[in-house]
């Protein structure tokens, strides 16, 4: 059964929300998965994002915030009978189901922060606290950062050469859920050009909170990314994603707060 959400104001039951897509937002405009007809509301408040039986929010820089259970929340992993606050609505997350993740899973986030404008630079690598970033990836010490202007004109056919055919059938052959494969992002541009982070839990989020954040899933069938939020969609391989999961194929190329990272398989 899956995952779903009460939503209730002064203790009455207003209407039931199941979670059965992976993302979904909650707001006061009609677009929503979620409405909340209140002024209290922002247009787009909070998302939600469920992957296999687990779910996840994230207050999207909202007005007025959000609560869990009585604590302000930036992003939260939701547990069974968490009664999340907006206005004076309350949603209580239902999920009898067996969580496949962990809280530290979706809060190990690599994030790219701008840094100050009197440098005038693009988007770098950064440890942030509270957020920790996992896999080989550290933060540098002074890095001499490139216009943002370079970075953007880039262009894809340097970044990486196109792998063969051969090699994308290979990749095919690969059982990502396995011990002997796992996916891997690298860093094509910036001062941080040639890191790798290591997909190695069942999901990361990656990006700049407010700016463009996806999650990378690993499942029995492979790896997926999936669009979380931000102003505008990251790309993948030139094109934008939309609010459905993609799965990834060894060499692609994500563009994402202005760096560009190739997703490949190593044993």
């Amino acid at each position: 059964m899956a995952a779903k959400l009460i939503l209730s104001m002064d203790g009455v039951v207003l209407q039931e929300y199941v979670l059965d897509k992976e993302r979904m937002t909650v707001g006061r405009k009609s677009h929503n998965e979620i409405v909340i007809d209140n002024l209290a509301v922002s247009g787009e408040h909070a998302v939600i994002v469920t992957i296999f039986n687990d779910s996840f929010l994230e207050d999207l820089d909202s007005t007025n915030g959000t609560l869990v259970n009585g604590a302000a929340i930036k992003k939260h992993f939701l547990q069974n009978n968490d009664v999340v606050e907006i206005g004076k609505y309350k949603l209580k997350y239902l999920n009898d189901q067996k969580s496949q993740s962990t809280a530290a899973d979706f809060e190990k986030t690599m994030v790219f922060r701008a840094s100050s404008r009197i440098a005038s630079v693009a988007p770098t690598l950064v440890k942030a606290d509270p957020y920790e970033m996992p896999g080989k990836l550290k933060p540098t010490e002074q890095p001499q950062l490139a216009p943002v202007k370079k970075v953007n004109e880039l262009r894809l056919a340097e970044a990486v050469p196109p792998p063969p055919q051969s090699a994308l059938a290979t990749a095919a052959d690969k059982v990502p859920g396995s011990q002997q494969v796992m996916g891997v992002i690298q860093i094509l541009n910036g001062p941080n050009a040639g890191k790798e982070l290591e997909l190695v839990k069942n999901l990361t989020t990656v990006g700049k909170s407010g700016l463009q954040v996806v999650v990378f899933t690993r499942r029995p069938r492979g790896y997926f990314i999936t669009y979380v939020e931000g102003e505008s969609y990251p790309n993948l391989n030139g094109k934008p994603l939309d609010d459905q999961p993609c799965q990834l194929n060894e060499h692609d190329i994500i563009e994402l707060a202005g760096i560009k990272m190739e997703f490949y398989l190593k044993s």
